[in-house]
């Protein structure tokens, strides 16, 4: 629907002594018209799952089996390290591990071999044959071929350890996917040298599903209470101008961000991109719908914020009209506004009857 903006010479509107003959008023007529109240925000578009993928080891990468836009299915290989280093290391603790169970076997004779002696030396000096010293120092090279024995069960748990990781180390120098999905990034270039040593390197970044897609935004203070879980949601992007796109609230965070004293809440917005036009990391200009209404008489905010130059400040919600010898004041109650229009819900206004919006000069 047009809408018909007038201007009034105060010439046809104003009585002489009553206003300024060198002011002229522009009015607009209220009218029926559907009206939506939104609040308005900025978001990022994301993927609803990313994984980033990482190595546990340093290497060089040997081989890469996956690039941008790959496909990949869970628990597939997708890229590996140089395994020689880790291949001598599991070498080295295999050797190891054999030297401590030889020991672990070797202290176990002696022990043995010392408790023979014992008791033969047990036997003797029941016999007085020995002396009570001999015997002593049967008994104590008793026990200390029982404390060999402890320490090479323990180098054997030890080299058992060393063993396991060396080979755990050597199997992470093949890196699998965690996740069915799609790669939006890949971090490394074939032969690149990462370090593992502080932080976990990332190699890819794997999205599980780009045709479901998650709208970040943060809403003011002031208007999130109006915001629900649900309420629908339109929103555009710079790369398809004049496209809207439909999404839906999802989530409320009520954690607080506060940054330079100004308060918004984290918004989630769950969007369908069965076409996948949309892809991560766009700027949403996002929508939310709040209330809408149909059919409804609305007047202009611009009536609402009108105020003749020689009028004090009044409370309240008032509109202008055109009078006879001056502008008239009229109060009114409004609902829902777009920021364009408000729905008005009380007041003397009828559709097509004109309200003023603003004042200027005669030229």
């Amino acid at each position: 629907m047009k809408t018909m903006i007038r201007i009034i010479l105060p010439a046809l509107l104003l009585c002489a002594g009553c206003g300024s003959d060198d002011d002229e008023y522009i009015t607009v007529p209220v009218e029926k018209r559907d009206i939506t109240s939104i609040c308005t925000a900025t978001g990022t578009i994301n993927p609803v799952t990313t994984v980033s993928v990482g190595t546990q080891v340093s290497g060089r990468i040997s081989a890469l089996h996956a690039d941008y836009n790959t496909p990949v299915k869970k628990g597939q290989l997708i890229a590996e390290i140089d395994p020689a280093a880790f291949t001598a290391q599991l070498g080295q603790a295999r050797a190891n591990l054999l030297a401590a169970q030889a020991a672990l076997e070797q202290a176990e004779a002696d022990r043995t071999d010392a408790r023979r002696n014992l008791e033969r030396m047990r036997r003797l000096q029941a016999e007085s044959v020995v002396g009570q010293s001999e015997l002593d120092t049967a008994d104590t090279r008793h026990a200390v071929a029982e404390a060999q024995v402890g320490v090479a069960r323990a180098q054997v748990v030890q080299a058992q350890a060393a063993f396991d990781l060396a080979e755990t180390n050597l199997s992470y120098t093949r890196i699998y996917c965690p996740i069915d999905g799609i790669v939006i990034a890949r971090r490394v270039d074939l032969g690149q040298t990462v370090a593992a040593a502080f932080q976990t390197p990332v190699l890819f970044v794997v999205a599980e599903d780009l045709t479901r897609m998650r709208i970040n935004t943060s809403v003011d203070e002031a208007d999130i209470g109006r915001v629900k879980v649900g309420q629908q949601v339109r929103f555009s992007v710079d790369a398809y101008p004049g496209d809207m796109f439909e999404a839906r609230v999802l989530q409320i965070r009520n954690d607080p961000q506060i940054t330079q004293n100004v308060v918004t809440y984290d918004v989630l917005i769950d969007v369908d991109n069965n076409d996948l036009k949309l892809k991560p990391g766009m700027t949403a200009n996002v929508e939310i719908i709040i209330d809408r209404r149909e059919g409804v008489v609305c007047v202009p905010d611009a009536a609402l914020r009108f105020r003749p130059d020689d009028e004090p400040p009044y409370e309240g919600s008032a509109v202008w009209v055109p009078g006879r010898k001056a502008p008239r004041r009229i109060a009114v109650t409004t609902g829902i506004s777009d920021y364009s229009y408000s729905e008005l819900l009380d007041g003397e206004l009828e559709p097509g009857q004109d309200v003023i919006t603003g004042q200027q000069r005669k030229r």
